[in-house]
């Protein structure tokens, strides 16, 4: 019996250590689908405005309502509050959710899960 705890202690410690890569990229995942998809005009750190507004806090805040941030008339006037279901379909079909917005030439995501994993980050960013 003590060798077979001696055979499985190297075991487990390399199962450990082979997964812990894997639970950072998933951890990961997120940032990585933001900066591929949102950061040329986008950060999430709070009053860091750019070509696009801050996201920081996006999740629960209402379109078009930074005070420092100059949108277009209609993200000012969308009668949205950003959630994940309001985020998902903006971030899939822009056009469709805010027609006449700033954010061209984007055209949105097809992939539901780089989106989940993009929402997941801003959750995450925002607090």
């Amino acid at each position: 019996m003590r060798y077979l705890a001696i055979a499985i202690s190297p075991t487990a410690i390399g199962l450990v250590l082979l997964c812990a890569p894997a639970l950072a990229q998933d951890t990961d995942a997120g940032q990585i689908a933001f900066n591929n998809a949102c950061r040329t005009c986008h950060t999430v750190r709070e009053g860091d405005n750019r070509l696009g507004p801050s996201l920081h806090g996006v999740i629960g805040r209402k379109a078009g309502s930074l005070s420092n941030y100059n949108y277009s008339e209609s993200m000012k006037k969308a009668d949205i509050v950003w959630d994940k279901g309001t985020l998902d379909r903006f971030i899939a079909n822009p056009d469709a959710v805010v027609p006449g917005h700033n954010m061209k030439p984007y055209g949105g995501i097809a992939s539901t899960e780089e989106r989940a994993k993009i929402i997941e980050y801003l959750e995450k960013a925002g607090h």
